[in-house]
């Protein structure tokens, strides 16, 4: 249970750090935004407490350090400077670093955080002191009340209920330091509720079934009590009223019944009904002629709209969420795949056997299975902009250490993609910003001379586009350089000397291992190692990455990628014995194909398409299927970055949902195929990749010329 609970433990506590990373780079932006601050403090306020409660107290210790120095920021005593943000950065990746270690004794990082706390401490008002203007070894490290903190000199009366969860004992937490904490702020009464405790026949020792109602009279205000409970008030019941400002006149207070209700004690109805006894003030006074039944009602509704306007604005709207392993959404995704190859298996089975009433049962079945594989794919989908998040702190640092000024514009952050693929599109985007950073985007004198504004940019754009998403790494550096890369190219022997190629080809030629027209070799790249690897990654994903520039303007890099790597609606096509999937979402139409139309384009592989003439590949040639063509065959209208291509087939089958299966070491290389599917008969089919078929086609094309 401990595992489980410290498991956990760290997988929030990695959300709240990728959390405080982009709020840190937005504060850089805003350092007078106090929400941002805020957001800002509560994260590492919840690490420090978390910490705390599952055992991590060189992480709490650390974070508590921290956090007191942008309380002061939130109290407004500080202000966010670039070294406050340098630093806190800093400790954000230490912190990082204590959540992977693996607990050893002699931690390589101890010094390094040494040194943060010396110079946060360094940062705070009064030098080498803590938040109290105590030393750092103060018995108490919890920052005292300011005067923004206090608001003044004014005292406040709050009322408080607060009843913490049932298992509040199991993570860690002792109610009772909590109300202590409270009592250290000023004068405060407590009345334990003892009411939902049940019989000792079914009490549970290991639950809370006591809650408190307290009078609190303090001089702070209430964001400082709502920290006190800050990681026990999404689970719990927490109710923070103020009962009296400090600035009212001395009278008689509310009265009991008035008092039972707001607490929610006592039904509104059950008031009225013991109030029902006796005549009611209203009444009264209209017998005594002191006033009259309208004006009494006037009142009455007055006190009922009052009271119905502040019963909605306390009421909170609360979504609720469940996180999950994702280990189990994989093999949810796994099983939901071979539920779909069974149902593909059982609609041709009832299709087979002329039986009205299994095929109707075989219909259900398959709008079930479709509607409950759209759902889990939708379980897996998640939004693109937490990797978009990720590379402000990348751009940050890196344009530091370049000297360069580059900021970061995003869109489309809201596109989503299958979580896997997402997992494994975070190296290949780092490598192609960083290429952005270091070869795109000029020094800031050297962009001024040339009339462009001294700081760049980077633009990272996701849309969707079909059943993919494109996703663009755009720069306003000096592009890329045709001649270079031309007489590299020829230098290595990758083209002949006087090679004629169009730009998309030449630019191509950047993707080749080993390729680098850098003159000098730094820390970012130079190297000429990686962009092929970036290629492969993108690859693996069954995507495909292009390079566009212009020389002086800039370089825009389009990966595109499929939505999903788990099923694919597909067309199913025959050649021979053998069968294969296209993938429908480069489908565009279905044409015949005569041996009188093969003819009349005397050997060229061209079919006139209405009018427009189409190059064709015959998959029969290229796949090496032994035995004759049907007399009329298929051609598939597919359409790709490079424009209209048919694929020649014997027969189209229809339209077929593909769960797609590795080919394994062996096949992973062969040309053209991404993968494979079972169909409901048991047979395997090939999906093609289309565009590696075309670049194939058109490269044995070239050999034969």
């Amino acid at each position: 249970m401990k595992d489980a609970h410290m498991t956990a433990f760290k997988e929030e506590a990695y959300e709240l750090l990728a959390e405080l990373e982009t709020s840190l780079l937005t504060l850089e932006e805003t350092p007078d935004d106090s929400e941002t601050v805020g957001r800002v403090f509560r994260a590492m306020h919840t690490i420090k407490g978390s910490g705390a409660m599952f055992g991590f107290e060189d992480i709490a210790a650390f974070t508590h350090e921290v956090e007191t120095v942008f309380d002061l920021v939130r109290k407004g005593e500080m202000a966010v400077t670039k070294e406050l943000i340098n630093l806190t950065l800093a400790a954000r990746d230490r912190i990082k670093a204590m959540l992977d270690g693996d607990g050893a004794a002699e931690d390589p990082g101890a010094e390094r955080a040494e040194a943060i706390i010396a110079s946060l401490r360094a940062l705070l008002p009064g030098g080498d002191k803590d938040a109290h203007g105590a030393t750092a070894d103060s018995a108490d490290p919890r920052p005292g009340p300011t005067a923004e903190d206090r608001g003044g000199d004014a005292t406040f009366i709050y009322r408080i209920r607060f009843k913490p969860p049932p298992d509040i004992f199991l993570c860690g937490t002792n109610p009772v330091g909590l109300i202590d904490e409270l009592r250290r702020m000023g004068e405060c009464t407590v009345v334990a509720e003892t009411d939902a405790i049940p019989s000792l026949d079914e009490l549970n020792p290991e639950l809370c079934y006591v809650y408190w109602d307290l009078l609190l009279s303090t001089t702070r205000k209430i964001e400082a009590i709502r920290d006190v409970f800050i990681f026990v008030e999404d689970d719990g019941t927490l109710k923070i009223e103020i009962i009296d400002e400090g600035d009212g006149t001395p009278g008689d207070y509310k009265k009991m019944g008035d008092i039972l209700v707001e607490r929610g004690d006592l039904s509104p109805e059950a008031l009225r009904k013991v109030l029902g006894r006796q005549k009611r003030i209203g009444e009264m006074l209209v017998e005594d002629g002191l006033t009259t039944e309208g004006k009494v009602q006037s009142a009455l509704l007055e006190q009922r709209q009052v009271k119905e306007r502040l019963e909605k604005r306390q009421a909170v709207e609360s979504a609720s969420s469940i996180r999950v392993p994702s280990e189990r959404l994989d093999t949810l995704m796994n099983l939901v795949g071979e539920l779909v190859t069974v149902q593909a298996r059982f609609s041709q089975t009832a299709g087979s056997r002329k039986d009205a009433e299994l095929s109707s049962i075989a219909e259900e079945v398959e709008r079930l299975t479709w509607e409950l594989r759209d759902n889990a794919m939708n379980i897996r989908m998640l939004p693109i902009g937490t990797t978009f998040s990720k590379f402000k702190r990348l751009l940050r640092d890196l344009s530091g250490e370049l000297g360069k000024d580059i900021e970061l514009s995003t869109e489309g952050e809201e596109t989503e993609l299958d979580k896997t693929v997402i997992e494994k599109l975070n190296d290949p985007l780092v490598h192609l910003i960083r290429n952005s950073i270091d070869h795109g985007i000029e020094m800031p004198d050297v962009r001024e001379s040339l009339g462009k504004p001294r700081c760049g940019t980077v633009h990272l754009s996701a849309v969707h586009s079909g059943a993919n998403v494109l996703i663009r790494i755009r720069d306003d550096g000096a592009g890329l350089d045709k001649e270079a890369i031309r007489a590299k190219a020829a230098e290595r022997g990758l083209i002949a000397p006087g090679a004629v190629l169009s730009d998309k080809d030449l630019f191509g030629l950047v993707l080749l291992p080993g390729f680098s027209t850098a003159k000098k070799i730094t820390n970012v790249s130079g190297r000429g190692v990686g962009m092929d690897v970036v290629k492969r990654a993108i690859e693996a994903l069954r995507g495909a990455i292009e390079i566009d520039s212009r020389r002086g303007a800039g370089t825009t890099i389009t990966v595109r990628l499929p939505l999903t790597l788990a099923i694919i609606d597909g067309l199913l096509v025959n050649i021979g014995e053998g069968f294969f999937v296209i993938p429908l979402a480069v489908v565009e139409e279905c044409v015949e194909l005569t041996r009188g139309d093969a003819a009349r384009s005397h050997g060229r592989d061209i079919a006139n398409v209405r009018g427009q003439l189409t190059p064709y590949i015959r998959l029969r040639e290229q796949f090496v299927v032994s035995g004759e063509p049907p007399p009329i065959e298929q051609i598939v209208i597919t359409e790709g970055s490079e424009g209209r291509v048919g694929l020649v087939v014997d027969r189209v089958v229809g339209e077929m949902q593909a769960v797609i299966k590795s080919l394994g070491r062996v096949y992973k290389d062969v040309d053209g195929v991404s993968g494979s599917t079972i169909m409901g008969d048991g047979t395997v089919a090939l999906i093609l990749d289309v565009p590696k078929l075309v670049k194939t086609a058109e490269m044995r094309e070239k050999e034969l010329i």
